[in-house]
């Protein structure tokens, strides 16, 4: 019953933001057309399609919130209007009761929370869809926020996917573009985002993992400061951290009202995003100007402070140098070697004609290449190859997705803080002096280094391993003997069926001439 209901309430606020219509037109076919000025009585929505779909997602709850936002990042998928539209999503919902957070503290650590801390903050500071965080203070003085999961948000969630499902299915079979949409792909990857969310262990050791990239040791804790995880107060449903001070990263004012420059400001946020993705290969992949924040510290003045690692990306050795090598390739206006780099990835397919692919990469990027630097996006020409893809049949890999979606919102962070932030010229030297690393002697050296612990144990070895291979007798003669006897038998067995052929055409032939005597 509740889930009849439910649908209930998905086609009421589908009819009533006009989804209806949306839905209809996109299937171009005269019947869809009838139906479609009949269920409006020959009216159309007004309001742009994307606004409409936003305001819909909104009014049907912070699950459906959450798969708009999940949507908007498949900008190889969707319209550019709709996708625009769905970026807007903002993650705000009301808080649960504080008794029920409570409750729910009690039952992961196993204490209330009065118990548990010095002090804890009833009136959440922050809520989301997912979680709502909680300052406190630990009996030792050390001041923590407390992320804690809504109650019900599994079976809320496990409810709402089924149906979603049922709706990816009725559109990949309807709609003309609905097996290219990949509905039913993009349902499955917002499962795993959300069940990777549900469970802050996972997020807690996101966090620790960015807070040891970006520690003293690495020589880069001048570039971002990561809460510390308090391992012992977190559990699935109860994530307790660090508590972080500073200014949110788009109250630009507040930033100049502190002394922090703000330029060098939009230049550290271009270098700590390549340095997650280039050096560490592991990125935080929700860098909207609500996870970001800015120390207003004195010892700590003017460092990015990240927050909330639900969503992280992480790319392969074989990713990284794919991307180093395009990147290169487009600031060096090479499309031959870009569309090279696209067949020999294995992402498109085998047969395409380089010429082809060249020709379209050229059309994607010649554009931006006769604009001033500061007005090209990076971000928009990995956007535009993405959908000019298409035609070619690339299989575009979900990592890539999250990191081309975060680097639209590095890049527009970056210019809402320095207009004048050329990302390109910022990040080529960067990506050359970390082609060089790779590719040159150093490259080679951390490499033999890296594999060094198993060459150690394979070297002593290879005498024995070369003597027993020396000392085995020569099977060569035997194998020659062998195959030479095959041939033989095969040769003689065409012979023979050669033979049979033959005389049982004979014995056809003299008896179709019997029959005609």
């Amino acid at each position: 019953m509740p889930s009849f209901l439910r649908v209930l309430r998905i086609l009421y606020v589908a009819f009533r933001f006009g989804l209806d219509d949306l839905v209809l037109s996109s299937l171009n076919h005269p019947l869809a057309n009838g139906l479609r000025w009949l269920i409006r009585l020959g009216m159309r929505p007004r309001a742009p399609r994307g606004l409409r779909l936003r305001r819909a997602l909104e009014s049907l709850g912070p699950i459906f919130v959450k798969f708009g936002q999940v949507l908007s990042t498949r900008r190889d998928l969707i319209p550019a209007d709709i996708a625009d539209e769905l970026a807007l999503l903002q993650d705000r919902v009301p808080p649960f009761p504080s008794v029920q957070a409570a409750a729910c503290i009690e039952a992961a650590l196993g204490a209330a929370p009065a118990q548990l801390f010095a002090q804890f903050d009833v009136d959440p500071v922050a809520s989301a869809s997912i979680a709502q965080v909680h300052f406190a203070v630990l009996h030792d003085g050390r001041e923590v926020a407390v992320k804690v999961l809504r109650p019900g948000m599994r079976r809320a969630i496990e409810r709402d996917l089924s149906l979603l499902r049922i709706v990816a299915r009725i559109v990949e079979r309807t709609g003309p573009d609905g097996r290219r949409l990949k509905p039913r792909e993009v349902v499955a990857e917002f499962d795993n985002y959300l069940h990777d969310e549900l469970d802050l262990v996972r997020e807690a050791s996101n966090c620790s993992q960015l807070r040891r990239n970006f520690d003293a040791a690495s020589g880069r804790g001048d570039l971002l400061i990561v809460p510390e995880v308090i391992w012992e107060y977190t559990t699935s449903t109860v994530f307790t951290m660090q508590r972080m001070y500073g200014i949110p990263v788009g109250q630009i004012d507040r930033l100049r009202a502190a002394g922090i420059d703000i330029a060098t400001l939009a230049r550290s946020g271009v270098d700590i995003f390549f340095t997650q993705v280039f050096s560490d290969g592991f990125f935080h992949a929700d860098m909207h100007p609500g996870n970001i924040y800015v120390s207003d510290r004195p010892e700590t003045l003017g460092r990015y402070i990240a927050l909330d690692f639900g969503i992280v990306g992480s790319l392969s050795e074989f990713d990284k140098n794919y991307l180093a090598q395009n990147f290169l390739a487009f600031f060096h206006r090479d499309y031959r070697r870009v569309a090279q780099l696209h067949i020999e990835s294995g992402w498109v397919p085998p047969d395409t004609r380089e010429e082809a692919l060249e020709g379209a990469v050229r059309a994607v990027c010649e554009p931006y290449f006769d604009r001033p630097l500061a007005e090209i996006s990076l971000g928009q020409v990995l956007l535009r190859l993405f959908q000019t893809s298409r035609r070619f049949n690339v299989e575009i890999q979900p990592q890539l997705v999250l990191l081309q979606k975060t680097l639209l919102n590095v890049e527009g962070l970056g210019r809402q803080l320095d207009p004048n932030l050329d990302l390109w010229k910022t990040a080529k030297p960067y990506l050359e002096n970390w082609m060089r690393q790779r590719m040159g002697l150093d490259g080679l050296r951390k490499s033999l280094s890296k594999e060094a612990a198993q060459w150690s144990q394979i070297l002593p070895t290879l005498p024995r391993l070369m003597h027993e291979q020396l000392s085995r007798p020569d099977v060569a003669p035997k194998l020659l003997l062998e195959m030479t006897r095959l041939r033989q038998s095969q040769e003689q067995g065409n012979r023979l069926l050669a033979a049979l052929a033959a005389v049982l055409a004979l014995a056809v032939g003299v008896a179709l001439w019997a029959l005609t005597r």
